[in-house]
C-alpha cells in the first residue's frame, strides 16, 4: 500500500459521525431556529399574522427597509466596480493601502461605525454646525441610515470583482481598444459579460447586508418609530415591549427575505461554477 493510501485510509466510522455531528449542528443553529421563527408567528393564526404585519408602523419598517437597499445597493454596485477597475487595469501610487482601505468596515464594529457618522453629523460634530445652520439633518434621520447601511456594505461588491477582474487580466480589454472601441464599449461589450456571475454575487450579498444590518443603523437612527426604524431595529423594539407575535410576524419576513437571497446566491454560484469548468475546458 503506497503512503499516500496509507495517510488517507481512516476508519469506517469517521464518515457517518462527522455526518452525524454536522447534521446535529445544522439542525441546533439553523433549522430549528427558522422552524421557531414561522411557527411562532403563525401561532394565532394567518388572520393573525397578516393583521399584526398591517400595522402602519411595521409597514413603515418594512418599506425604509427595502428603501435602503435600492438606494445602497446600486450605490455601492457602481462604486464597487469603479474601485475594481483601478485597482485591476492601473498601477499607481498608494493602491495596496487603496487595498487595506477596503476592508475597514468589516475591521471595525458597526456600532463604532455608527458613532463615526455621529462624530461627525451630529449636533456636535465636525459638520453638525454648518448642518444645523443649513437646516440639513443626517443623524437619527433617514439620510443617516442611508450612509451607514451604504459604510458596511461598500465592500462586498469590490471584494468579489478585485480577484476575479485579475484573473482575466488585460489582454482582452486591450485587444479591444485596439480595434477602436472606446472605454464604454470595452466595459459593455468585454469586461461585463466576463464578470457578470461575480457581480450579481457581490450584488446579493451586499442587498443581503443592507436589508439585515443592526448596528450601525441603530446607533444613527434614533429609533423613531415610523420614520428610522428598519425591520431589525424594529423587531427589536416589539420584542423589548413583549409584542411576541408581531416581532416573530416581521422577523419571519425578514428570514423569508435571507432566504430568496440565499436560494439567488446559491444559484449564482452554480453559473459561476459552470462558467469556470467552461474556462478550463
Amino acid at each position: 500500500m503506497s503512503a499516500y493510501h496509507r495517510l488517507n485510509k481512516e476508519p469506517r466510522w469517521i464518515k457517518p459521525v462527522l455526518i452525524a455531528i454536522s447534521l446535529i449542528f445544522m439542525a441546533v443553529f439553523i433549522f430549528i431556529p427558522l422552524i421557531t421563527i414561522f411557527s411562532q408567528a403563525f401561532d394565532s393564526g394567518v388572520g393573525a399574522y397578516f393583521k399584526a404585519l398591517g400595522n402602519k408602523d411595521i409597514f413603515a419598517a418594512i418599506r425604509l427597509t427595502l428603501v435602503t437597499a435600492l438606494v445602497c445597493v446600486p450605490l455601492n454596485t457602481f462604486f464597487g466596480i469603479l474601485l475594481a477597475w483601478a485597482i485591476t487595469k492601473f498601477d499607481f501610487r498608494g493602491k495596496n493601502i487603496l487595498i487595506t482601505l477596503i476592508e475597514v468596515p468589516f475591521a471595525i464594529s458597526p456600532v463604532i461605525a455608527g458613532l463615526l457618522f455621529i462624530f461627525l453629523f451630529g449636533s456636535f460634530g465636525w459638520f453638525g454646525h454648518w448642518l444645523m445652520a443649513h437646516h440639513v439633518k443626517i443623524v437619527f434621520a433617514v439620510p443617516g441610515i442611508f450612509i451607514a447601511t451604504a459604510f458596511v456594505t461598500f465592500p462586498f461588491v469590490a471584494r468579489e470583482l478585485i480577484p476575479l477582474m485579475q484573473e482575466m487580466g488585460k489582454d482582452d480589454e486591450e485587444a479591444a481598444m485596439t480595434l477602436g472601441a472606446n472605454g464604454l464599449q470595452t466595459f459593455f461589450r468585454i469586461t461585463l459579460p466576463n464578470i457578470k456571475w461575480g457581480l450579481l454575487y457581490g450584488v446579493v450579498l451586499t442587498n443581503a447586508r443592507a436589508m439585515g444590518e443592526f448596528g450601525a443603523v441603530a446607533v444613527v437612527s434614533g429609533l423613531i418609530r415610523g420614520v428610522t426604524t428598519t425591520m431589525p431595529l424594529y423587531i427589536d423594539i416589539l420584542y423589548g415591549e413583549y409584542l411576541f407575535r408581531a416581532a416573530f410576524a416581521v422577523a419571519s419576513l425578514l428570514t423569508l427575505l435571507a432566504l430568496v437571497t440565499l436560494i439567488a446566491k446559491t444559484i449564482i454560484e452554480h453559473f459561476i461554477a459552470e462558467q469556470r469548468k467552461s474556462a478550463e475546458v
